[in-house]
């Protein structure tokens, strides 16, 4: 009986496997299918004690067949056992080829003339992978030197502005989906209920003191009418919000209290007033506004 995989590395391959298959079978989200479902991993513990306990009762079985021989039986297993399989003895045959030196058996015929204190040189020729390895260099060499040096090939610089561009538009997609990264360019007016609501609450905490509940002003301009002092629209709204009003005596800016999102849903819920009758409108200030 030859060598064959050893207990202690069998079972963890075989339950690995198992495992790496529940792990492909079995739907999970962010985590492993055995972490998520606890039915799983109970499944996972259940077969590796069943295959400790095969692997028990399977050593038992062959040490009780082993003693049950007679001395010539046991010799006679202890020689299969023994045996080196054809798989090993490729690889060591291999790896001896590899080498390319000759067998310790055979150096005579290699022995050099030079002696040091009786050490003695053997003219042993370079190991066949290291000489391919050395060729194969060369040949890479040639090819490489002829594509950059003489064809001008696409560079490591190149590949860099390659892929600095291809960020760049990545950078300015996510933008567009990003609220939180907007800005007084790249702002647009919010019409989902979600942030008009949110822009709303914003309004209510922080606005309605200047500019009424129904934006018909206060101290600050009326919000309904066609006329604005710094600008109407979206992105003049959301600038003013941000950086403030005329300095001294306008709004405070708004951009260290709330986040870029924010501004913008605030700005679309002021956007909401126009047109609208407040119940004691302030007199238009600024110039009338309309969007180009």
């Amino acid at each position: 009986m030859r060598n064959t995989i050893p207990s202690w590395l069998r079972v963890p391959v075989v339950f690995f496997t198992l495992v790496l298959l529940v792990e492909y079978f079995v739907e999970s989200g962010d985590q492993p299918a055995f972490i998520e479902q606890p039915v799983v991993l109970l499944f996972l513990l259940l077969i590796l004690l069943v295959l400790i306990a095969i692997e028990a009762i399977s050593g038992s079985l062959k040490n009780i067949l082993y003693q049950s021989l007679d001395e010539a039986g046991k010799a006679r297993y202890d020689a299969k056992a023994n045996e080196e399989s054809k798989v090993v003895a490729w690889i060591k045959e291999t790896y001896k080829k590899s080498l390319g030196s000759k067998p310790i058996q055979e150096e005579h015929e290699i022995i050099l003339d030079h002696n040091y204190d009786g050490i003695k040189e053997l003219d042993n020729d370079l190991p066949p992978w290291w000489l391919y390895g050395f060729y194969a260099s060369i040949i890479f060499a040639a090819i490489y030197l002829v594509k950059y040096e003489i064809f001008d090939g696409e560079n490591q610089y190149d590949e860099l502005q390659t892929e600095l561009a291809e960020a760049k538009i990545a950078i300015e997609e996510y933008k567009k989906t990003a609220k939180n990264l907007v800005d007084v360019n790249t702002v647009e007016l919010l019409t989902e209920e979600s942030d008009l609501n949110a822009g709303k609450t914003i309004f209510e905490n922080n606005c309605v003191a200047c500019h009424m509940p129904d934006g018909g002003g206060g101290i600050g301009p009326n919000l309904t009418d066609e006329y604005w002092i710094l600008g109407g629209g979206i992105k003049n709204v959301f600038n003013t919000v941000s950086e403030g009003g005329r300095a001294g005596k306008g709004m405070v800016p708004w951009k260290n209290d709330l986040k870029p999102v924010e501004m913008a849903q605030v700005s679309s819920y002021v956007l909401q007033f126009q047109g609208t009758t407040p119940e004691k409108p302030k007199e238009a200030e600024g110039e009338i506004w309309k969007e180009e």
